[in-house]
């Protein structure tokens, strides 16, 4: 059977940048790329941790409100100089998604 430990282990990060550029289209193709990701990545990372939602001792599912994780990376983005409008953020936020949801760790809500 497999865990939810088993999940964490086969996310991987090149593979979550790969997965979301090969989801850019048309004008976002210059826009959205592997360095943007990863920074989107990365600044998503420190949103999980800062409300406890990453750890070795998490094992339940949690509600993430998605707005509030938007303003995050933007506000975040705006700090760093990052030249990313909230559209390209929410796109690599969505494609994260779908690369969780790819690998079983995240499912829609019902």
């Amino acid at each position: 059977m497999k865990t939810e430990e088993d999940d964490l282990l086969i996310y991987d990060d090149d593979d979550a940048v790969k997965f979301i550029v090969n989801l850019v289209t048309g004008e976002m193709k210059d826009r959205i790329t592997e360095d943007n990701v990863n920074y989107v990545l990365d600044v998503l990372y420190d949103f999980y941790d800062e409300k406890g939602y990453m750890g070795d001792d998490i094992a339940e599912e949690a509600s993430i409100d998605e707005e509030e994780m938007l303003k995050y990376v933007v506000k975040a983005a705006k700090k760093d100089g990052f030249d990313l409008t909230e559209d390209e953020i929410q796109f690599v936020l969505d494609g994260e998604y779908e690369y969780g949801k790819s690998l079983g760790i995240y499912t829609d809500e019902e």
